[in-house]
């Protein structure tokens, strides 16, 4: 039982701990985890619980859960912090979920670069844009808000 084993730790430590746990696990070591490192979660477990305010919100395994509550990518666009909430209704009507942050907006997308192409298609060309793969994080954020609660 590990809470929270690489708080605090280097990247060099961090690996060499993550390599240890994975031997473990890979000799049937049942190994169980507290974390809020979402990229730790997707490394080292097989299952993982997805808890808020002591409530558990989900539960499967990494790939499951971004599979039900995300896409397979993100595309994060900036037009600029005035200009965002402004563009952001044209961009809402390009997919089924999008997030206006303040920096940035996400939308979500089974292929960010198509959507890419269809914004700038569109006459809509962001300052920055970047395509990645959807992530537990997208995944936590999304069942547990993104405003921290004292």
């Amino acid at each position: 039982m590990l809470d929270e084993p690489t708080t605090g730790l280097d990247p060099q430590a961090r690996h060499i701990l993550w390599d240890r746990l994975f031997r473990l696990k890979e000799q049937g070591v049942t190994l169980l985890i507290t974390t809020h490192y979402m990229d730790e979660a997707e490394q080292l477990c097989d299952r993982l619980m997805v808890m808020d305010k002591g409530s558990i919100m989900a539960e499967d395994s990494p790939a499951g859960l971004i599979k039900n509550y995300s896409t397979k990518e993100v595309l994060e666009v900036r037009f600029g912090s005035d200009r965002n909430a402004i563009v952001a209704p044209q961009l809402q009507e390009l997919v089924e979920r999008i997030e206006v942050l303040p920096d940035r907006i996400l939308l979500y997308a089974e292929d960010g670069e198509e959507l890419l192409h269809s914004l700038n298609q569109k006459g809509l060309h962001p300052l920055t844009s970047l395509v990645r793969r959807s992530s537990l994080e997208d995944v936590f954020l999304r069942l547990t808000g993104r405003t921290l609660v004292e």
